[in-house]
Formats: C-alpha cells, sequence, structure tokens
C-alpha cells in the first residue's frame, strides 16, 4: 500500500495527493487518518461531495443518489469512477468536464493594472437576488432562499461578487470552497465553482478578476492549491485558466442523471442543429413529452407532435400565426396603420418616394429614422439622422435591402420589447444599444471584437457587433474612430439601435412596467389577431404610461427574456392540455 509522508508538498503529485489517487487503495498517513469522513458541502446549487472521505463505492453511490429535487450535486476525488457508477447504472453518469489545478507554487501575481472593478463578499439579501439572477440569465442552478445568509457565517465557504464602479451592480460571481476547513484535507486544498459574469455588464476580464481575488484568499487562508471543472467544449473559460497558471489533472466527477444535466448523458439531439431561439421551445415540448421533428435546422423550421395534433415553427413562429397577420407584421407601414386606427400611438412616418420630400421631412422633425419597410434583425435601420448628408446616405443603403424606404421623427427613449403570447403579457425588458469601455490599452476596433466575441458566446452566435457604416457613424458623432486608443473606464456607445442582433443586450423589466404599456401591448396584438408577438417601444420611462409603438416583430426571440416563462407559454398556447405538467410538474432550470 501506498506510504503519504508528512512532508509530501507537490500538489502535481498523484503518489502523495489523496485528491489525485483516483485507482486503487487509498493513500495511507497520519494527516490521511485526520480526515472527516463522509463530507458534503452545500453550495447552494447542490452538494459538493468529497468522494476520497467514502471508504465504500457503494456508499459514495447512495450519497449521489440522494440528491434534491432541482438540485445539481458534484461528486468529485473519487477513486475508482467506473466503480462508483456501477452501482447506480441507471441513475448516475461520469460528467464530460476537465479538472484543472493551480499549484500555489507556481503561482505569479500579475502587475498591478486595475480594472476599476470592485470585488468583495456577499453581503446581504439583495446580493442574493442579484447573483441568481446572473445565474439564471447563463441557464445555471440558482441557490435555494436563504443559502448566501447562511454561506456567510460556513467558514469553508467563501462567496465573492464583481460590483461596477459606477452603478454599484453585481456583474459576477464566484464561489470558493476550503476543503481544510470542510473536512481536514490532507492535501490543503480549495476548489472554485459557480463562476459567472452579467452577460451584458459592458466590463472585461470580470472573470479574471473575480478568479485572481479567490486565489488570493486561498493563498492567505493557507491553502496550498485551487481545483476547477469546466465542460470540455468551454474553450473561452479553459484558455483563461491556461493564462492563469493552472494545469489539467486526473480528477473526474460523478452527477445523478436529472432534467438539468439531460443534455450531458444523452448525447446531442437533432435539435443541436437549430439555433438557441428554436432550442428553447424544442427542449420545453421534449420536456412535456411532445414529439419533435427538425425540418430544416439551418433556418430554424421544426414539427411538434402530440397525439394527432401536428404543428410546424419556425422559432416562435408557428402555424397559428395566419399569413394575413404575418404580412401585417412585414411590412412596417401595415403594422403601423392597423395599430394606429385601434388608438395605439406611433410616431410620425412616411413612405420616401424622392429626395425632396425626405429633405422636407427632416427639416421638420430635424432628427430621424430610415428604415426598409420590410426587414428585421436591425438591417439597414439609421436612427437619429440631423444632416442632409446622413440623410442621404441612409436612404441609399436602406434602399439596396428594400424598394420601399420609410422615414420616421426620431423619438427619444428607452428601447422596451414587450412579449405577447396568446394575447397576453408574458415578458418585458429594455434593450441597450452595444457600448464598449476602454482599458487605456485596446483600440476601439480591438475592444468591439473583445465585446462582440463574448456577445457571441453568451447568444451562441446571435448576436454580434457588425464593424459597419452606421458603427463608424456612431463612432463619428461621438469623435472617435475605429483606431482611437479608448481611455481607461471610459464607456462609449458604438451602434444607435438597440438590436440584439448588432451586439445590443437586453435587461428584464417584466415586473416594472406600467399597466398602461402592457394594455398597448395586448390591444396591438388584438388588433393584428396574431397570437405571438414581440413590440418594440420607446418609452422615457417604464413607469410612466407614455409610449410610442415603433414596430411588430411575429417571430421574436423567446429565449431573450429567460427566466421569465416564454417558453413554456408559447408551448401552451399550441398544447394547451399539457398545461398541467408546469402546473403541477417541477420545471428545472437548464
Amino acid at each position: 500500500m501506498n506510504q503519504l509522508t508528512d512532508e509530501c508538498t507537490n500538489p502535481m503529485d498523484p503518489s502523495c495527493m489523496a485528491s489525485l489517487k483516483h485507482w486503487g487503495k487509498p493513500l495511507r498517513s497520519n494527516r490521511l487518518d485526520r480526515m472527516d469522513r463522509e463530507v458534503c458541502v452545500d453550495c447552494g446549487w447542490g452538494r459538493l461531495i468529497f468522494g476520497q472521505t467514502f471508504d465504500s463505492a457503494e456508499r459514495l453511490a447512495e450519497v449521489i443518489r440522494q440528491e434534491q429535487w432541482g438540485r445539481r450535486d458534484i461528486a468529485i476525488y473519487m477513486r475508482d469512477p467506473h466503480v462508483v457508477i456501477s452501482y447506480a447504472p441507471q441513475e448516475l453518469f461520469l460528467d464530460p468536464s476537465l479538472t484543472y489545478r493551480l499549484d500555489f507554487n507556481n503561482y505569479r501575481v500579475p502587475p498591478d493594472e486595475p480594472t476599476g472593478i470592485i470585488v468583495r463578499p456577499i453581503r446581504d439579501s439583495d446580493d442574493e437576488q442579484a447573483l441568481n439572477r446572473i445565474y439564471h440569465s447563463w441557464g445555471m442552478v440558482s441557490s435555494y432562499k436563504g443559502f448566501y445568509a447562511k454561506a456567510i457565517r460556513d467558514e469553508a465557504l467563501c462567496v465573492l461578487v464583481a460590483v461596477a464602479p459606477d452603478s454599484g451592480t453585481i456583474i459576477g460571481a464566484i464561489t470558493g470552497v476550503d476543503h481544510f476547513k470542510a473536512m481536514h484535507d490532507p492535501d490543503n486544498g480549495s476548489s472554485l465553482w459557480a463562476l459567472a459574469v452579467d452577460q451584458h455588464c459592458g466590463f472585461t476580464r470580470v472573470g479574471e478578476t473575480l478568479v485572481r481575488e479567490l486565489i488570493m484568499t486561498c493563498i492567505e487562508n493557507g491553502r496550498s492549491f485551487i481545483d476547477l471543472s469546466v465542460m470540455h467544449t468551454n474553450s473561452e473559460a479553459i484558455a483563461l485558466y491556461d493564462k492563469l497558471g493552472f494545469e489539467q489533472v486526473p480528477v473526474y466527477v460523478i452527477k445523478k442523471k436529472n432534467p438539468i444535466n439531460e443534455p450531458l448523458f444523452l448525447g446531442p439531439e437533432p435539435e443541436e442543429k437549430l439555433n438557441i431561439y428554436a432550442r428553447i421551445i424544442t427542449d420545453e415540448a421534449r420536456r412535456r413529452g411532445i414529439g419533435v421533428e427538425v425540418l430544416d435546422g439551418e433556418n430554424g423550421y421544426f414539427e411538434l407532435s402530440l397525439g394527432g395534433r401536428r404543428i410546424v415553427c419556425r422559432e416562435s413562429l408557428s402555424e397559428l400565426t395566419t399569413a394575413i397577420a404575418m404580412s401585417r407584421c412585414d411590412d412596417k407601414t401595415v403594422t403601423r396603420r392597423v395599430v394606429r386606427e385601434a388608438g395605439i400611438r406611433v410616431p410620425a412616418q412616411e413612405v420616401v418616394a424622392c429626395t425632396g420630400q425626405a429633405l422636407a421631412f427632416l427639416k421638420r422633425y430635424q432628427r430621424v429614422v430610415v428604415k426598409p419597410a420590410r426587414g428585421e434583425q436591425g438591417a439597414g435601420v439609421f436612427v437619429d439622422l440631423d444632416n442632409e448628408e446622413e440623410l442621404l446616405a441612409a436612404l441609399e443603403q436602406a434602399n439596396r435591402l428594400c424598394d420601399k424606404v420609410l422615414m420616421e421623427e426620431y423619438v427619444h427613449g428607452d428601447d422596451l420589447r414587450i412579449i405577447v403570447i396568446d394575447y397576453r403579457h408574458v415578458a418585458s425588458a429594455v434593450r441597450r444599444p452595444a457600448a464598449i469601455r476602454g482599458n487605456g490599452l485596446l483600440s476601439v476596433r480591438q475592444l468591439i471584437e473583445k465585446q462582440s466575441r463574448r456577445r457571441a458566446a453568451a447568444t451562441d452566435g446571435e448576436s454580434t457587433i457588425p464593424l459597419d457604416e452606421e458603427t463608424r457613424r456612431t463612432l463619428a458623432r461621438q469623435g472617435h474612430t475605429l483606431d482611437d486608443i479608448l481611455p481607461k473606464n471610459v464607456s462609449l456607445s458604438v451602434r444607435k439601435t438597440a438590436n440584439l442582433h448588432t451586439g445590443g443586450t437586453i435587461h428584464d423589466v417584466t415586473d416594472q412596467v406600467h399597466p398602461a404599456l402592457i394594455q398597448a401591448a395586448q390591444t396591438a396584438a388584438r388588433s393584428l389577431e396574431i397570437p405571438v408577438v414581440g413590440f418594440d417601444f420607446l418609452v422615457p420611462d417604464i413607469t410612466s404610461p407614455d409610449y410610442v409603438l415603433i414596430e411588430a416583430n411575429e417571430r421574436p426571440g423567446l429565449a431573450n427574456h429567460e427566466p421569465q416563462p416564454t417558453a413554456q407559454r408559447f408551448i401552451d398556447l399550441l398544447f394547451p392540455q399539457t398545461k398541467a405538467f408546469t402546473e403541477t410538474g417541477p420545471c428545472f432550470p437548464k
């Protein structure tokens, strides 16, 4: 039997690290004898189960199977993981993640390069709500109510949050577990879990800042190393950990099969060919036992079937939306006329017939918007034009996309998207134009490219910031070019429109919007006779009744509004007989 000497200090050596000895008989040492037995740490999202504290593989399998409904337990550091799984092969699986370790002897503190981000321990229930919002937005399991108040008193846990210096808003979080305080770890280790950053915060290096701060905390507490587990497909996170000096180690993770982990043990589904706007619907359908057949993954077409009922959808556009309703939304002039006749307030608008008319419209309203009458995803839309040169250039570009070009009066306000399903309000969100924040080192172009990569990663490639004429015009209006070095902590808007497909961000305000805005959206939906629709409003304040309705989208992106139940309400509409599933059965976050 291997003998673990008390002098062994190399965290990367399996011959003297109990946490790395994943096969055969356990190591032996006086330090190992002092280790607590059968240790599980409550992390809010589930238990962290220390496999090396269990003498029996069968007993470890039994404890993993005790996972509570809606939680996501993680068992790590066990010996012979395949043997553990053999005791419950229908319930347990080997997680397709990689484990990385940072030996603190090799960690180098970087030169002092302040990011402006404030990192502090979690404080109260207000922090808890902000953290759960971030975790929900990434589809991660959030903590149960009251967990963080308990965590503050737990010496084995360290929950840190990143705070934006200008607003005080929480923009990221990380959880550290001190293994020695948790179970008298003979290896003197620690681990990192639940790292998440607000997708829309606009700051760079938030995740790196949190990880580095946690590393320093663990070093100050006398630990020797820190571990983490990361999905093998998460190349962006792995690149960060490589940069910080982490190395992969032979440590494995076992989880219990449940709806949260389903994609990890079932393998790729046919829906993998679909984008996130289609998958959020097919995932909800499959949870209810509704059949899913992908017809054209590239373009988002799929068929849902239950019993004798079959409905073809393209993302959130289904056969329940008539051709008439769709045509009313397709042409923005028709949309405007129909909703205005229903008493909905809309901005002044004209179809451009000639240059003279366009210049007269500009003179009348001073600031205008140019857009094609047909189109989506913000293509060909130019906002806040106030001179003839910009106007004529915008008209030319919009005309390349559609032979019918519109001009509208420019109305200043927040861009509010309201989702109406089955003629009822389901979700509301404020959309903000893409923006970057300088670090004094990178050019505007480089900052845009970096932010664009982050947006693409957060939206499965659906949101990027184009380096086009509209971006250049927006920068020029603020006195900048793509090659300028943006000063540290200076924010800069790079688009005028808040469209998500051009890098805009979205912020849930479902519970805050004024009832008059909800009523206007529901009235507009009935006037268009469309059962699923996303309306774009401009409002001076979401809590006031004032608004103008800009346009209607017959195929709104439901995935943009999580954690609001947009996909659930969509399936309720298509298959009302399955409503009981969500009313009586538990619903898991993905």
